[in-house]
């Protein structure tokens, strides 16, 4: 390569200064100045009710926060129930062998065409006394509608028998494994139970009613009671002391709107223990549907830092457990009706 090869080459432009306070530099190079910074008070009820800030691709958060509702629940449940109902006008229409065994044909035919568990049943000449195992979804009501329709059809066209054939009342009593005692205790034992008890701020609320709601319904005398156990999505501990105590007063008030009462209550950091009363006409399903439902709501409203920390799309488990208990067990009332009396 030559000494001439360095001619080759451009040369840069040579530095020039520039005056930006010239017209004609300010004229061709405007700059748009950005809008000056103001202050939101953002306590301001303008700002709360009209404004959210939010950012194109993050939704809004904190609250609210929208948990699709549950329709349906994987069941582990125990469901006795102990009923008694009577004929019309306490008339003795099953004093004949002939219509008490047809009687007790007839009710386990209709107990397995419906999906009840029929365990014991016992007829006499003015009533009858069965001992039933239901479904979550069966409600005392509409079970003892079903029973007592096609027992009346069934046993009306084979004797003749002028209807109505039944009374209009009845009798149901929730029983269960374990007394209703034992139940308590469980409860108000559990803070020891999962090891909280030792700890100086223990993240377990416990409740117990001081005046237990009455329940009332038309032409019936009742006491359902249900143990019921709904545990936090993949079991994360989301629950404290301060939350349990929300959630339960929250509760307390679906309760009373829904007909239906909240006799104990453990909340515990990643589950949930209650005693609740229902009247007849409400199946233990919707019970337990309805404090789901209305604790996510509540939740996502109150409490959706919550849940996004513990990186969960529903508040609740799709499951839950529901167990009757009563003042006498089951094996007592199949003792009862056992009996030749």
């Amino acid at each position: 390569m030559t000494d001439n090869s360095k001619d080759d080459f451009s040369e840069s432009h040579p530095r020039q200064w520039v005056d930006r306070s010239s017209p004609a530099y300010t004229r061709n190079h405007a700059t748009h100045e950005s809008h000056p910074r103001q202050w939101v008070d953002r306590s301001s009820s303008a700002y709360t009710s009209n404004t959210r800030l939010a950012s194109p691709i993050h939704s809004t958060y904190p609250p609210p926060m929208y948990l699709k509702p549950l329709a349906n629940l994987n069941w582990a449940y125990q469901l006795h129930y102990y009923l008694c109902f009577r004929t019309h006008r306490r008339k003795k229409l099953f004093s004949l062998a002939e219509r008490t065994d047809a009687l007790s044909q007839e009710l386990s035919e209709i107990c397995e065409r419906h999906g009840y568990h029929l365990l014991k049943a016992k007829n006499y000449p003015d009533h009858l006394r069965c001992l039933l195992s239901l479904r979550p979804s069966d409600s005392i009501s509409k079970t003892l509608q079903t029973v007592k329709t096609n027992l009346s059809r069934e046993l009306g066209a084979h004797f003749r028998l002028q209807a109505p054939m039944w009374a209009d009342g009845f009798l149901a009593r929730s029983v269960g494994r374990v007394r209703i005692d034992a139940v308590r205790n469980y409860l108000d034992s559990q803070s020891e139970h999962h090891g909280y008890a030792g700890r100086v701020l223990s993240p377990v609320f416990r409740f117990v009613a001081k005046n237990p709601a009455a329940l009332t319904a038309a032409h019936s005398v009742f006491d359902l009671n249900h143990h019921i156990v709904l545990a936090t999505q993949s079991r994360r501990g989301i629950f404290g002391s301060r939350v349990g105590s929300e959630l339960v007063e929250y509760w307390q008030r679906v309760a009373a709107k829904k007909a239906f009462a909240i006799d104990r209550a453990t909340v515990l950091p990643d589950h949930v223990h209650m005693l609740v009363r229902i009247v007849p006409k409400m199946s233990i399903e919707n019970c337990v549907l309805a404090l789901m439902n209305n604790a996510q709501h509540w939740f996502g409203r109150h409490y959706a830092e919550l849940l996004v920390q513990g990186a969960l799309t529903q508040l609740w488990q799709a499951s839950a457990y529901a167990g009757t208990n009563g003042t006498v067990t089951t094996a007592l009332v199949k003792s009862f009706l056992s009996r030749d009396v």
